[in-house]
Order: C-alpha cells, then sequence, then structure tokens
C-alpha cells in the first residue's frame, strides 16, 4: 500500500480573513469549496506548489493552534515577496536553525505555519 503525503486542516473562524491571509498574503489558490448548505460553515482547500492545505470552519474539523511545517526552497526570497505586501498582522523573518533555514507565520486564528527550507537546497 503506497501513501501520499497527509492534509492538515486547520480550523478558521472568518471567511475573509482566511482568505486575506492565505490567498492574498502567502499566494495560496483556492482549489474547492464546500458547504453541506448556505448559511453552514465553509470547508476549502488552499495550495501552493505542491503544498495543500485544508480550512474548516466546522468546530469539529481542528483545534485553533495547531502547527504546520511546510517544506520550501529560497525561503528568503519568499519572506522578502511577503514583507513587500506589507500585510499589517504579520512581518515574517528567516531564522537559522541546525536542519536549514525557518520562517514561521500564525494566521488570524492562531494556528502556525513554519516555512522551512533544508540546508541542502
Amino acid at each position: 500500500m503506497k501513501m501520499g503525503p497527509p492534509t492538515p486542516i486547520l480550523r478558521m473562524f472568518d471567511e475573509a480573513l482566511a482568505r486575506a491571509f492565505y490567498v492574498d498574503f502567502l499566494g495560496f489558490t483556492v482549489d474547492w469549496e464546500h458547504r453541506f448548505e448556505p448559511g453552514l460553515p465553509l470547508y476549502l482547500q488552499v495550495s501552493k506548489g505542491d503544498c495543500i492545505l485544508h480550512l474548516s470552519g466546522h468546530h469539529g474539523d481542528a483545534t485553533p493552534g495547531s502547527h504546520v511545517r511546510v517544506a520550501c526552497g529560497d525561503l528568503r526570497s519568499y519572506q522578502q515577496g511577503l514583507l513587500a505586501k506589507k500585510y499589517a498582522h504579520a512581518r515574517p523573518g528567516v531564522e537559522e536553525a541546525p536542519w536549514g533555514l525557518d520562517m514561521t507565520v500564525a494566521d488570524p486564528f492562531g494556528n502556525r505555519l513554519t516555512f522551512t527550507q533544508p540546508s541542502s537546497d
């Protein structure tokens, strides 16, 4: 049996804030959206390259405050692009770690994404 990479589900509370952070700021694309019926919480998939995340407004899907690590390349360039957007709620820095470079960004719901560039890149 072959398994693929996991798809993290992150809790969100406000659709507009989620789109502003994940799409406008981080540069993810909305792949699809689902509601069981009008007025119910949104469940959607966003992606950037090979990174796929699910964002859910459903209370039972995830716990706020989760932390996801995302492997990437050219982290310093990505960071400079984010800083150039002058997003009011984040000015992420890049830190050196024994395994490479890390940049952690918190979303508006308390979840954290750490973008990691391994030393070999």
